[in-house]
């Protein structure tokens, strides 16, 4: 048995994300209530117009052409997912053992935790699933570059002031995967609003002379780093006009995102525009979707959520 998936849509939500996703997909796109509900996957089987182009920002990746199949052994559900080509991730929420034995015949791709820096190959990772112990649902072709949208990294336990580095790690990799560099020795990157420094730590770590800048003093060790020089200041009253131009602008810090847009605004409109940005959106209370939109708009970003990311959004910049 086999069900063509042209018109059918599926959504993997971040873990613990799936009411925000069913939310966003009704609230951003018109969705229906009418989606089959496996652990964190969203499946549309006839998906409404609005839904085949779309790309949430709740959803880690989408299955953009899933189709279900029938199978008799862990070998015949091997041969379908091979039939159908490519690399395969799996997201397992039922019959763990079974999948992982049917994942094992596949060809095999990195599910483990990274070392930062890294590089992700750009090659289409399918995504498949168990509904049951005969039936599977399949996408060979997915939104993403990571398997099932996640990546993982090893954590450094000892050197970070704080576990917000993973973000930056994050965000760093998917703007290097659009042809963005690194920080490096020779670039000048400004944080705002630092403390305690997890971001600091990062830039600097990879080479780049950092400002950061916040009312509240880093971690000891950064405030005594060679490559940090550290200002006690309201970050969102500066732009480039006031301490110059940066070839990285980063921002971790608590605020609204109305009046965070309002000051990027300010740092993208001008002569010195940086290079690149990394900014965390953080959220309050329920989701604004006009205003996150205008995140997009604005010429050169994105926004996305990072596997990192809690109830936050992170924007994401390279100049055109």
């Amino acid at each position: 048995m086999s069900s063509d998936g042209s018109t059918a849509r599926a959504f993997l939500a971040f873990p613990g994300a799936v009411d925000k996703l069913a939310r966003e997909l009704n609230e951003r796109f018109g969705a229906p209530a009418s989606a089959q509900n496996y652990g964190d996957l969203l499946f549309f089987e006839n998906a409404p117009a609005p839904l085949l182009n779309a790309r949430p920002w709740w959803a880690k990746t989408v299955m953009c052409n899933p189709r279900v199949e029938a199978f008799d052994s862990i070998n015949s559900a091997a041969a379908v997912l091979r039939a159908l080509g490519g690399l395969w991730a799996p997201y397992f929420w039922t019959h763990f053992r079974r999948g992982a034995l049917i994942q094992a015949k596949l060809p095999y791709i990195n599910l483990k935790a990274r070392q930062f820096p890294c590089e992700i190959p750009q090659k289409n990772i399918g995504l498949w699933t168990l509904l049951d112990g005969r039936t599977l649902l399949a996408s060979p072709l997915t939104s993403s570059f990571l398997p099932a949208g996640t990546i993982e990294f090893v954590e450094n336990h000892d050197e970070p002031p704080s576990r917000a580095y993973l973000k930056l790690q994050e965000a760093l990799t998917v703007l290097r995967a659009r042809g963005a560099p690194l920080p490096r020795a020779g670039m000048r990157c400004l944080d705002a609003g630092a403390a305690p420094g997890g971001w600091t730590w990062l830039a600097a770590k990879m080479g780049a002379d950092v400002l950061a800048v916040d009312r509240t003093p880093l971690a000891a060790p950064l405030m005594n780093h060679p490559r940090v020089s550290f200002m006690k200041h309201d970050a969102f009253t500066l732009t480039a006009r006031d301490i110059g131009a940066f070839d990285w602008v980063l921002c971790d810090a608590a605020c609204y995102p109305r009046r965070l847009l309002e000051w990027l605004h300010l740092w993208t409109c001008g002569a010195d525009q940086p290079r690149h940005m990394v900014c965390t959106v953080k959220l309050q209370g329920e989701p604004d979707w006009e205003t996150l939109c205008e995140f997009e708009k604005i010429t050169g970003g994105s926004l996305v959520h990072l596997n990192y990311n809690k109830h936050e959004l992170t924007w994401l910049f390279s100049a055109q």
